[in-house]
């Protein structure tokens, strides 16, 4: 008997408090509430936004180094990422056989020249025909025409640098036995570096209205380390169509690379600054997100607050950029969010709009 008046006692004392609680509860947040909150109201002004493209960087200059001909491998005179300038040998394929080959060139030109100048000796006291004396010549110069072609070949034998630039990894040793087109090393130019990115169809089209206006021409490089590259660089090509898979385009854009810090294959961000003329601008801080909408707390002409939808056009550090669902006129609920509800009445002290944007990471929270 005694458990069943205590469990009923505490059964009562529950309600009791619950009972309180919930008034204490309406009161404080459908009455009117004595807290001092701090409201401004959008503003209107000229501003950009920074889109972050991811990129693939590559040298203005990659090229595959071959061997022009079969062989042995008989010298490397490079090493791996070593610099090189234009004209430096680099490789040398045993030239034995192409030597040879030269050399007999050279003795059966000289064996139709002195044919040549025989019958062209004849052709001048008319003992020979005008025709004998051209078939000799041709016989002549088919044979320097052999000599000029043994010289390419040995000259393949030793593989020079096309342009300055950096090796890339060495693909064969000395001594190795090489086939005609056997990859030796690859060689980048890497004073300037072209940096691809992909745009999506309604930036691209931004981005060309822009640029008859002359702007958005420069961008900026994020790098994996997440530091931004020294140099500035700019749009120069856009490929001729978009994917259709992805509904993007490919962009360029030129980097120098003065002190080689770029090296081809490397990925990274582009920065792209966009402008956004006359743009309503309010604090993120000042908005609150259900089920991917965003909203704020507008105060109305009797001082209560009322959630309004709004829409965001893009996002700035600590700014929204709103197209939709408020005005410039109207005001917010700048801080403290948590602490009302729809239709609670609140004092406040306004805030001029340009100096709460002004110190949003002082407010910042």
């Amino acid at each position: 008997m005694n458990k069943r008046i205590l469990f009923v006692i505490s059964l009562c004392t529950m309600v009791w408090y619950t009972s309180c609680e919930s008034e204490k509860h309406e009161e404080g947040h459908h009455g009117h509430l004595d807290a001092t909150f701090q409201v401004t109201s959008p503003v209107r002004m000229d501003t950009t936004q920074t889109l972050n493209y991811v990129c693939q960087i590559h040298s203005i200059r990659h090229i595959e180094l071959r061997a022009l001909e079969e062989g042995y491998l008989e010298e490397v005179y490079v090493d791996e990422g070593q610099f090189v300038k234009k004209g430096q040998k680099m490789f040398k394929i045993m030239p034995m056989l192409y030597e040879a080959e030269l050399k007999k060139a050279q003795a059966e030109a000289q064996v139709a020249q002195i044919e040549y100048q025989n019958a062209k000796s004849l052709a001048d006291q008319n003992i020979i025909s005008q025709n004998e004396l051209a078939l000799a010549e041709a016989h002549y110069n088919k044979a320097k025409a052999e000599v000029s072609l043994a010289e390419v070949h040995l000259g393949f034998t030793v593989i020079k640098a096309p342009f300055d630039g950096i090796m890339n990894r060495l693909e064969a040793r000395e001594g190795s036995l090489l086939e005609e087109g056997e990859l030796l090393t690859s060689l980048s130019d890497n004073s300037k570096m072209w940096v691809y990115f992909n745009v999506p169809e309604a930036e691209y089209l931004d981005f060309q209205t822009n640029a008859k206006k002359g702007n958005m021409a420069e961008v900026n490089l994020l790098m994996a380390n997440g530091k931004v590259f020294a140099e500035t660089g700019k749009v120069e090509t856009i490929t001729g169509e978009f994917n259709n898979e992805t509904g993007n385009i490919a962009f360029r854009a030129t980097f120098p690379n003065p002190d080689g810090l770029l090296r081809h294959g490397e990925t990274g961000s582009i920065l792209m600054r966009v402008p956004l003329e006359n743009s309503l601008l309010i604090p993120q801080k000042s908005t609150f997100e259900i089920l991917d909408k965003r909203y704020v707390y507008v105060i109305d002409h009797e001082n209560k607050v009322r959630s309004r939808q709004i829409s965001v056009l893009a996002e700035l550090p600590h700014l929204f950029v709103v197209n939709g669902g408020i005005a410039e006129d109207e005001k917010i609920l700048f801080e403290g969010l948590r602490l009302v509800r729809e239709n609670d009445e609140i004092h406040f002290d306004f805030i001029e709009p340009i100096k709460a944007i002004s110190n949003l990471e002082l407010y910042s929270e």
